[in-house]
């Protein structure tokens, strides 16, 4: 299964992303709880690897709790400041000025010494698309101050908002990448909807998922939907179909209505708190690039 998008308008934030770096002393960036690897834009990095970084582990709620643990030990490892956060709840959303104040805290000692004193830090958020960036910063304000939706790309340029006098935060657009190297980082990504459904085959899609889920969440299936399961997920499907009431004209099992339904309970959390990949299977996939590269 191929994803594909347009790129064009991500390339621009992009752009702009850098130009206004100039004036961010902490970057922000929101990743997927459920794929804290694949929800991260590896083009971030180049661009922000001279600023301090704080990770937002969000929607952590839908999130396998012990694998989660394991990604924030991961990303604290590699020098990053991590916050687990469930922004549609408010939950932990206290910590997030106290941890921007940790993360500049030499960048606040300097201002000090050459008598700059109410200097504002300024933080910019990044995040691909539908990883909750616009719910976040409501939450972090405590009012509506940037748009919300379930579908990607609801923030279209960027914008300053004041979270009190000593803290103003930069909005930017979700920005995703323009090529796939790993084409599960590309399922993982329309597992969650960060491309857009209309991009993908969601009957596939729910397939993979359901593939997934039998060989690492199957009791979640099982019980959710009250089915017997089975190592065919095309037949899990058909289970689910039938479970939910999803017919066709003629009494006619409907698999593709079954397959919307399946990928909507697994992104708002019916299913139970999964995660979709471990720091293990990242670490193991970078060594296995690394031989290759060398055998070439």
């Amino acid at each position: 299964m191929e994803f594909q998008w347009y790129p064009g308008h991500m390339s621009k934030a992009m752009r702009i992303m850098k130009e206004d770096l100039k004036l961010i002393d902490v970057i922000l960036e929101l990743v997927d709880a459920r794929i804290p690897y694949s929800s991260k834009n590896p083009d971030i990095d180049p661009l922000c690897n001279s600023k301090s970084r704080i990770i937002i582990l969000n929607k952590a709620d839908l999130a396998d709790p012990e694998v989660l643990k394991i990604w924030e030990e991961y990303y604290t490892s590699k020098g990053f400041f991590v916050l687990q956060m469930n922004s549609k709840a408010g939950k932990g959303m206290k910590s997030v000025t106290n941890m921007i104040n940790t993360a500049c805290k030499e960048k606040l000692e300097r201002n000090k010494k050459r008598g700059i004193l109410n200097r504002p830090l300024r933080a910019m958020i990044v995040g691909i698309p539908n990883v909750g960036k616009s719910t976040f910063i409501n939450s972090l304000v405590g009012r509506a101050s940037a748009k919300t939706g379930n579908k990607p790309g609801v923030t279209k340029g960027k914008q300053w908002i004041k979270l009190n006098k000593n803290i103003e935060l930069m909005d930017t657009p979700g920005v995703l990448w323009p090529k796939f190297d790993d084409m599960l980082i590309g399922q993982r990504l329309s597992f969650i909807g960060s491309i857009k459904d209309e991009l993908v085959n969601t009957y596939e899609l729910s397939v993979l998922l359901i593939e997934y889920l039998t060989e690492h969440y199957n009791a979640f299936l099982t019980e959710k939907y009250g089915i017997e399961g089975s190592d065919d997920p095309y037949e899990v499907l058909k289970q689910i179909a039938v479970v939910r009431g999803c017919k066709k004209a003629g009494d006619e099992v409907d698999t593709e209505k079954a397959a919307v339904l399946f990928i909507d309970d697994f992104r708002k959390g019916r299913l139970g708190r999964i995660s979709l990949e471990l720091p293990e299977d990242i670490d193991k996939k970078d060594i296995d690039k690394k031989d290759i590269d060398k055998k070439e």
